[in-house]
């Protein structure tokens, strides 16, 4: 076991506590390794645990350390080429999926409840989400804007809706207690104490 400072271990303890288990990202088919290195620090600083990697049509990108600001040590990333396993995959976590979209069932950011289990879908740069994942994506939302441009880079999208999903989390007090249970907890600082 490594070796590590007490300061350092209670800084895992603080962090791994505070992980969202029930909260997660799909990115589908991104293309830009900066933006998915952007996303999984991101998922980092809010406390997701996971982020799910759809790569179908496009070629999984190369995520540098240097670029991924070492995130994707903290952030497990679970890479899928099969559409209907990830589906079952996160049925079996109990995630509803949710992407961002502009289509008539579309609900503003404020409105999804993020404090129930959810995934997040982010699609394709150009394409969006491909048609595969989207039949199994049960709602959509958008973020509210008031300039003429009415998109978002895809990592600044990633963050201004994980910064909701925070806020609506931090109000309910469910940062306050773990989501893990204590054996998982213990399981993921023995792991991360050796990174």
């Amino acid at each position: 076991m490594r070796n590590i400072s007490e300061n350092r271990l209670e800084r895992i303890r603080q962090v791994v506590a505070a992980r969202q288990k029930d909260l997660a990202l799909v990115l589908d088919n991104i293309h830009d390794p900066h933006n998915v290195s952007a996303i999984l620090r991101s998922c980092d600083a809010f406390g997701v645990p996971r982020v799910h990697l759809h790569y179908t049509t496009t070629a999984f990108p190369h995520l540098g350390k240097k670029s991924s600001a070492s995130a994707k040590k903290w952030v497990e990333c679970v890479r899928h080429a099969d559409t209907a396993a990830l589906a079952a995959r996160l049925d079996i976590d109990g995630l509803r999926l949710v992407s961002t979209g502009f289509g008539p069932r579309a609900v503003p950011l404020c409105e999804w409840d993020f404090t129930k289990p959810t995934a997040i879908v982010f699609g394709n740069e150009h394409s969006g989400v491909c048609p595969e994942l989207a039949r199994y994506v049960a709602a959509e939302m958008y973020i509210p804007m008031r300039g003429m441009v009415q998109s978002l880079n895809v990592s600044v999208a990633a963050a201004v809706i994980l910064h909701e999903a925070q806020r609506q989390r931090t109000a309910a007090g469910m940062y306050d207690r773990p989501s893990y249970a204590p054996e998982e907890i213990e399981a993921l600082v023995a792991m991360w104490r050796e990174k």
